[in-house]
């Protein structure tokens, strides 16, 4: 029997994903933990946070739950309580991601349009604090998805597989809990970070006219390195932001169209439109997971420089000995 192309396409994808994400953000937390890419303490943080919830989905949601739970359908990964745990933390691990980057955004606008407000802030042992409690937010938060699904069969009184509790997902109490999560996930993540971008940007295009003033020039020849820093302060905030909410664009559209509750208790044609746009939003979702890094080494001069050198040194190491 010939499989269907969306799970031919996933077949091939979620491999060569891991293993692009997996490396790029252990080199993205191992590089930005340096604090040689010229970067606040504090702002090096958030980015190390993103990269960790990125690197959490990358293990979880891409190799545990649609690599190995795939090939190895019988393995202890299948047992009832394990299969509900995974599917907890790939909740979490997705929340977190998008979460952070929330964080990202309110520290730049922070940092950029509250001065008074700053030094108290933008701190390393307050971005540690704003992102632990956050964490243990979105743990507690997810709870529900414990007890949203139960077993499948029972084999040799040992319960096996996952699937929804259609008491749970057809419940009042389920659909607002679906509705809920899609708000506190995409819709006001969302929100949060196009209005502090706009405000961010706004901020600097005012401070960047009154300091063009100041100066008492107008030739676009002549180099300003404030201006530059906050020009690479622009493209960083956008670029990162922005990928995040062009690739939980679909996702979003895909949840709001056909629900998350249609999607849970999906028995159908691998044909079908909704099952298709599901399967892939959660590919450019899971795919967000690994654009930062190419990010960072696109506008970040630094961190291009830093990760030169990181893939460097174990040739160097190498062609060393070799020579001894």
């Amino acid at each position: 029997m010939v499989r269907p192309t969306i799970l031919q396409f996933t077949g091939i994808y979620y491999p060569f994903l891991a293993a692009f994400g997996v490396p790029a953000n252990l080199l993205t937390i191992m590089i930005l933990s340096r604090g040689n890419c010229g970067l606040s303490k504090c702002i090096s943080v958030y980015m190390v946070a993103m990269a960790t919830a990125d690197l959490l989905v990358m293990i979880f949601n891409v190799i545990v739950y649609h690599i190995c739970t795939y090939h190895f359908p019988h393995s202890f990964l299948s047992y009832t309580a394990v299969c509900k745990f995974i599917i907890y933390i790939n909740c979490t691990s997705l929340y977190m991601s998008v979460w952070f980057t929330v964080l990202f955004t309110v520290d730049r606008f922070v940092a950029v349009c509250c001065q008074k407000f700053k030094t108290k802030y933008c701190r390393v042992r307050t971005a540690a604090a704003v992102i632990t409690t956050l964490s243990v937010l979105i743990y507690f938060q997810s709870i529900p998805f414990l007890f949203a699904y139960k077993f499948e069969r029972i084999i040799n009184n040992i319960h096996w597989g996952c699937r929804p509790r259609s008491d749970f997902f057809t419940s009042p109490a389920g659909i607002g809990f679906s509705w809920m999560l899609s708000v506190l996930t995409t819709l006001f993540p969302f929100a949060l970070i196009l209005l502090f971008n706009c405000l961010t940007v706004k901020r600097i295009l005012v401070a960047s006219r009154a300091r063009r003033g100041l100066r008492g020039y107008s030739s676009e020849n002549q180099s300003d390195p404030e201006m530059e820093n906050r020009r690479k302060s622009i493209i960083l905030l956008f670029s990162v932001s922005g990928s995040v909410i062009a690739l939980w664009l679909t996702p979003l559209v895909s949840f709001l169209t056909s629900g998350l509750t249609n999607t849970a208790h999906y028995r159908g044609d691998y044909k079908a439109p909704a099952y298709i746009a599901t399967k892939t939003g959660y590919m450019l979702i899971y795919l967000s997971s690994c654009t930062n890094t190419c990010i960072y080494a696109a506008t970040q001069t630094k961190f291009r420089e830093e990760l030169k050198k990181v893939v460097k040194s174990p040739w160097t190491l190498i062609l060393i000995l070799v020579k001894k």
